[in-house]
């Protein structure tokens, strides 16, 4: 028996270990992704929305956080990002024109991973000005496209979609060492059952006086 404790020592340490890492794996992997945005990504918009927002899966943190929409060369964002529950919304200047718009988003997640992403839409008309009217510009006549849709925009903004270049990589390393580590755990499991039938003969067949 005294053979066999070590051996069983060891099965529990490794189970231990192995159990940490697969606990270990989900948290890493987790980090908050951006689930849709608003306007959808490609999206194709009456006017320029007063506002941009990126959705994600959990409330990211303010600081750090930050949004640029940028037409013609300009960047048509209005002051600070901010955080409402688990949006990003990023209002837009008025005067912004009809054209094509790039969104770069950066926020820190609320495990404080920073996290970042791209997406486009294109306003066929641009934004309502301060008078009420809106500012005129060669592509206004420009039809709207259709684009699949999860979950609904603001009106006269287009709908949401799954958000663009805002996937984590997997942490398959950690995977394989807890497969390892589980295949350790059955080596030394088989190894201790052998030595303790072994034992189990050798006292059958030299029974004590």
């Amino acid at each position: 028996m005294r053979t066999i404790r070590p051996l069983l020592a060891a099965v529990v340490a490794a189970l231990a270990f192995a159990s940490a890492l697969l606990f270990s794996a989900a948290p890493a992997s987790a980090h908050d992704v951006a689930e849709s945005t608003t306007p959808a990504n490609g999206a194709s918009v009456t006017v320029v929305p007063a506002s941009v927002s990126i959705t994600f899966n959990n409330r990211p943190l303010a600081i750090g956080s930050g949004v640029t929409v940028t037409a013609g060369g300009e960047n048509w964002a209005d002051g600070p990002v901010e955080i409402i529950d688990n949006q990003a919304v990023q209002k837009l200047r008025e005067g912004a024109p009809a054209g094509e718009y790039t969104v770069v988003w950066r926020v820190v997640s609320s495990d404080s991973h920073p996290i970042e992403g791209t997406f486009t839409f294109t306003a066929a008309g641009g934004a309502t000005s301060a008078s009420g009217s809106a500012v005129a510009s060669p592509s206004a006549s420009a039809p709207s496209a259709s684009v699949p849709t999860a979950g609904t925009g603001a009106p006269g903004t287009g709908t949401s979609e799954p958000a663009a270049d805002a996937s984590q990589p997997f942490p398959w390393s950690i995977v394989g060492l807890a497969v390892v580590a589980i295949g350790l755990v059955i080596f030394l499991a088989v190894t201790a059952r052998r030595k303790l039938a072994a034992s189990n003969d050798a006292d059958g067949e030299n029974p004590a006086e």
